[in-house]
């Protein structure tokens, strides 16, 4: 029987393939998740990865994966986050950027189970997925902003 924590492990590793690897371009190696098709959605799209960015991360500081490599983990979603922004340029930079499968690789190779995460690695997480949350909130306020203050006629 699984503990929690694998459990846990094991459905963020199937979210992270069906957002990030899920299917493959036929007669190539290339392969891509949902990840840019529901970039495609205006808003919503852009909040799927947020999310599990933020669930890898609880996961990681549950695990006492280093502060160093969370930090690596938040920039890769950062980056997701700000290029994803960008209509069609971010949807295909979407079929490359696999920030999710990268941050899964990190908190597989880097965790430190049964080693429990201190009161620091909890603000440094929770400074990280305020962080996160912030890049992923930012287009969407620029976008509403835009709406309301410019007038097209």
């Amino acid at each position: 029987m699984l503990s929690p924590a694998d459990r846990n492990l094991d459905t963020l590793r199937r979210w992270a393939a069906l957002l990030d690897t899920a299917f493959r371009v036929p007669g190539t190696g290339i392969r891509f998740g949902l990840d840019p098709i529901l970039g495609l959605i205006p808003g919503i799209g852009d909040l799927a990865t947020p999310v599990l960015s933020v669930l890898l991360l609880v996961h990681a500081a549950r695990v006492r994966v280093p502060k160093v490599v969370l930090a690596r983990m938040v920039i890769n979603a950062i980056v997701d986050f700000a290029v994803g922004a960008i209509p069609v340029v971010g949807d295909l930079f979407d079929f490359g950027w696999k920030s999710n499968a990268w941050n899964l690789a990190l908190l597989e190779r880097h965790a430190r189970p049964g080693v429990p995460p201190t009161r620091g690695d909890w603000i440094f997480v929770i400074a990280c997925v305020a962080i996160v949350v912030l890049a992923a909130l930012v287009p969407l306020i620029v976008v509403a902003w835009l709406l309301r203050h410019v007038s097209l006629f």
